[in-house]
């Protein structure tokens, strides 16, 4: 049990890493016990009660305050705009913030000095217009301390900022709040541990300030001598009590950064609480899905869709209310651009839209009434379900009373109004989409979109979400786009399926349309089947990758066209087979899958492009099927359909 224990405490560190190490600790560690060995511990209080001292630390108190205060004010914009905003001189920006952390205290004074000095470049402007002297005053002490302080607070809340997906904040604007609602009530709430961390250090930093403080605003006892000034003093007349001091600051500087426990920069706590903040379930009861009767009192609004994308992605969309629309497409293909655009939230494609009978392309994200659910739900992680749920509604100026009414009804439509009180943390998969859906129709839009909705869920839960999800889509008045790469959720929630590749649509047909007749080599193998394109001959498919295919209903000579063949109508042999097919190919099973009750065999060959075959188990077996074993396909030509592209 010992030998176990040893070994799960991980390798021993190598002898010429841990003895500088060791050393560095001992370097770091030797100032602090000098400091704690020279203090005179019974004559401490008395050094800390004295006049000077007590003067000394009010107004280091006074100053510190100040310059987290001007920090906050000015330093928090700074640090969303480094870590938002992309613009000319960025880097050059980022460097001013930096420089103060590793510019000489003193060097950072006589900057101030010529900057705002009597003689500097603003100081004159100051005093005749505003009648503001800062050098020598109390207000030059906090312009020194925020210097050097204010870029703590800033690469802390950059960092924590950078950290946040803009996913939340997109959210939220689709839901209608506007930019400096979403910063006040989405971005602040949830980078508030790095801003926590950077306030802290910046007042501890301002609060020990002393190099730029004493060029600049010099060290007159009341008015800028401040603690750190008074050590300096003290070291002259009195080193018991500059070392009495000197402790008092130590204490302070170690209860901040213990108090910070490792939060510096906004740095992310352990993985399992990351996870959990990101919403994976904690304990929970069991979880039926069973949804309420209950129904919104809002009167139903129908809105049409037209719109006319441009950019990356070249379409024309047109949809009654009421419509649903899978977009479905390989990786790559705009989905994801797609719905960006009719948000208005990408560059790379711009959306002419019309919303019934008004305009919207002109309108920033958060007046267009279109929300939009990502595919991982992005509920707040700060606000509970019901607080998710009426957010939307208090963007739009319902009052809270009226707002949080309106959210319970279409929780408890949904299955979650049990949860209401719930964060995000502590849903399930299923719960959580289900709220997210129930803030996204809550907030009434008029068009909806929805990214993989349940792409996260095990197929159990899927499968209820979707039963309910087809249950509300068919009372919502507006548009619903909703992209996936799941067939059953293409067939059993839309009304038409959008089949997009870079950027273009090449197919917007009903369901059983494209199952019947997918355009897309993609589509074909989502649904199942196999998808060789190639161009029409009089008999058939000269295929793109060598080789011919027989049809029973070929297209005219020279059209680009698209052979589907179903992997159940694809035969397996061991030995070439005789008889009426029109396309035998012989070939090697490449990789052997269950299908259900089925086993998908692919198989290569020389002569044609891989090919799918849906047997039996039994069927396998009779063929001594395994990877490697050599074998014959075929394919009547009644079974081979040509699609035009």
């Amino acid at each position: 049990m010992k030998q176990l224990r040893s070994r799960s405490s991980g390798p021993r560190p190598p002898l010429a890493l841990a003895v500088p190490a060791l050393l560095a600790v001992v370097f770091l560690m030797l100032p602090l016990a000098g400091i704690l060995a020279r203090t005179s511990w019974g004559e401490l209080g008395a050094h800390l009660t004295s006049p000077g001292t007590t003067q000394a630390l009010k107004l280091s108190l006074l100053v510190s305050a100040w310059a987290l205060g001007l920090s906050l004010v000015l330093g928090v914009p700074l640090a969303w705009l480094l870590a938002r905003v992309d613009f000319p001189g960025k880097a050059f920006v980022r460097s001013l913030v930096l420089l103060p952390m590793v510019l000489p205290p003193t060097v950072g004074g006589v900057a101030l000095l010529l900057a705002f000095g009597r003689r500097g470049l603003l100081g004159p402007w100051l005093e005749d217009t505003f009648g503001v002297t800062l050098p020598f005053h109390t207000s030059g002490a906090v312009l020194a301390a925020t210097f050097v302080a204010m870029p703590f607070l800033v690469i802390s809340l950059e960092g924590a900022l950078g950290g946040l997906h803009p996913r939340y904040e997109e959210t939220a604007a689709s839901l209608g709040a506007s930019p400096v609602r979403v910063f006040l009530t989405v971005t602040l709430p949830m980078v508030a541990p790095g801003l926590a961390a950077g306030a802290a250090l910046t007042w501890a930093r301002a609060l020990g300030e002393f190099g730029a403080t004493i060029t600049f605003a010099g060290n007159l006892p009341g008015t800028t001598q401040t603690l750190p000034l008074q050590v300096y003093l003290l070291l002259q007349d009195s080193p018991e009590a500059a070392t009495s001091v000197s402790l008092l600051l130590l204490a302070i500087a170690m209860a901040v950064l213990v108090a910070l426990r490792g939060r510096w920069a906004g740095a992310p706590r352990s993985a399992e609480a990351s996870h959990r903040t990101a919403g994976e379930p904690g304990p929970e009861p069991p979880d039926d899905g069973t949804p309420a009767p209950a129904a919104p009192s809002a009167p139903r609004e129908s809105w049409s869709l037209h719109a006319e994308v441009t950019g990356f992605d070249q379409l024309t969309l047109d949809a009654e209310p009421g419509t649903t629309i899978a977009v479905v497409g390989p990786n790559g293909a705009g989905k994801t651009t797609l719905l960006r655009a009719l948000l208005g939230l990408t560059p790379r494609a711009h959306a002419a839209l019309r919303l019934g009978d008004t305009d919207v392309s002109g309108l920033p994200p958060h007046r267009r009434g279109v929300a939009w659910v990502p595919q991982d739900g992005a509920l707040f992680p700060h606000l509970s379900a019901l607080a998710n749920t009426a957010y939307g509604l208090r963007a739009h100026g319902v009052p809270r009373a009226e707002s949080r009414r309106s959210a319970l009804r279409w929780l408890g439509r949904l299955g979650v109004g049990h949860l209401a009180g719930r964060k995000p943390a502590q849903l399930s998969g299923g719960q959580a989409q289900r709220v997210a859906l129930a803030r996204a129709l809550a907030a009434r839009p008029r068009l909806l979109l929805l990214d993989e909705p349940l792409a996260a869920l095990d197929q159990t839960t899927r499968a209820r979400v979707r039963h309910t999800l087809r249950t509300h889509l068919d009372g919502f008045g507006g548009v619903c786009l909703i992209v996936t790469h799941d067939p059953v959720e293409a067939v059993s929630l839309a009304d038409r399926v959008l089949v997009l590749d870079e950027g273009r649509a090449l197919q917007d047909a009903p369901p059983g349309e494209v199952t019947r007749h997918p355009r897309s080599p993609w589509v074909a193998r989502m649904l199942g089947r196999n998808a060789w394109p190639g161009t029409a001959t009089p008999d058939g498919l000269r295929l793109s990758g060598g080789g011919h295919l027989v049809a029973a209903e070929p297209l005219p000579p020279g059209t680009h066209a698209l052979a589907v063949i179903g992997p159940e109508a694809v035969s397996v042999h061991r030995g070439r087979p005789s008889g009426s097919p029109r396309n035998v190919w012989p070939g090697t099973v490449r990789e052997i899958t269950a299908s259900g009750s089925r086993l998908r065999v692919l198989v290569s060959s020389a002569e044609a492009p891989d090919l799918v075959a849906e047997i039996t188990p039994q069927a396998a077996a009779e063929l001594g099927l395994a990877e490697g074993v050599p074998v014959w396909t075929s394919v009547k030509a009644t079974e081979a359909t040509l699609v035009p592209r």
